[in-house]
């Protein structure tokens, strides 16, 4: 699926697996910009997270990435985007719920749209291409307007967070 230029000349279209090299680049900049330790080019996160890219992008009934493709850049914006099945309830028979994340922008290129288009088409996707019918995302200060402007609000009821720690294996 492309889409047509957006007003700042780059094209917006659904990622392939060629691009998850740029998506692990994106995600980067976006963890940098959240004040994460990112690491050296070579950080095996980095490794890891391509090939989770590159795994679910072949996923196409539940998994979608948009990005923004510029003539000169290549790849400067993404929007990504996941499905989870839970229990169906009253107001989701599917119990398909989405999630947005690495909502991301080259700071080259930032300020022209390009995050709000492939946000625009992976919304799209969720309404048109699965049985999702709640979304969610988690946003930071620079993204909250943004997610506002398209009909995001806080939940009901608060998510809340436990984060186990791992221990490293005896032996």
């Amino acid at each position: 699926m492309t889409i047509e230029p957006s007003d700042a000349g780059a094209w917006i279209r659904r990622a392939v697996p060629s691009d998850a090299a740029a998506l692990v680049r994106l995600r980067a900049l976006m963890l940098e910009a959240m004040g994460l330790p990112v690491g050296a080019a070579d950080a095996p996160w980095r490794s890891a997270a391509l090939d989770w890219f590159d795994e679910r992008l072949a996923r196409t009934d539940e998994f979608a990435a948009f990005v923004a493709e510029d003539p000169g850049l290549g790849v400067v914006s993404s929007a990504v985007g996941i499905c989870d099945r839970h229990a169906p309830g009253p107001l989701n028979l599917s119990g398909v719920h989405g999630h947005v994340f690495n909502v991301s922008t080259d700071p080259r290129r930032r300020g022209l749209g390009h995050a709000r288009a492939c946000l625009d088409a992976l919304l799209d996707w969720f309404a048109t291409g699965t049985g999702a019918r709640v979304i969610g995302l988690n946003a930071t200060g620079d993204g909250l307007g943004l997610y506002r402007s398209l009909g995001f609000t806080a939940p009901r009821h608060p998510a809340l967070q436990l984060r186990l720690t791992q221990e490293e294996p005896e032996g």
